[in-house]
This record gives structure tokens, C-alpha cells and sequence, in this order.
């Protein structure tokens, strides 16, 4: 890889105004997008206790996901849409 040029991991994105109700309005890496949404969802006590996989959305995350319930697989398909 040159010198300079960042992996698609670590090169900024900015985030969709519904994402930004989440991760603030910098752009930042999508490592820590997928961060800062954990800490959401892990703060808001939104995992279900039964299947950790699942995250049950609040409306900060609705908006986002556009549905109530997600697993933890399918959120960087949804986080995809909100970042440019």
C-alpha cells in the first residue's frame, strides 16, 4: 500500500444526519463509526438479553436501521447507507 493512502477501514466517512445523532458530525473512520454505535447500543442497554446477537433499535438507531429489531451481522449493511 503507498504511503499516504488509507484502507477503506480507516479512511474518514461522514455520517448521514440520522447517523450523526449517534456518532457526531466529523468525519471519522468507519472502525469508529461501528465503535461509537457499539458504545450506543452497549450504554442504552439495547441488546436483546435473550440473543445478544440481536440489537433491538431505539429511535436514534430506527432511524438508521429503518426497522425495530437488527442483528449484529446485517448493522454494517444499514451503517453503509448512512456514510459518504
Amino acid at each position: 500500500m503507498a504511503q499516504g493512502r488509507q484502507s477503506g477501514l480507516q479512511r474518514p466517512v461522514t455520517p448521514s444526519k440520522e447517523l450523526a445523532a449517534i456518532t457526531g458530525s466529523d468525519p471519522l473512520p468507519r472502525s469508529q463509526v461501528v465503535s461509537k454505535i457499539w458504545d450506543h447500543i452497549k450504554k442504552n442497554n439495547l441488546q436483546d438479553p435473550k440473543n445478544k446477537r440481536e440489537i433491538v433499535a431505539d429511535d436514534k438507531l430506527r432511524a438508521v436501521f429503518g426497522k425495530d429489531r437488527v442483528s449484529m451481522f446485517e448493522m454494517n449493511k444499514h451503517i453503509s447507507r448512512h456514510v459518504s
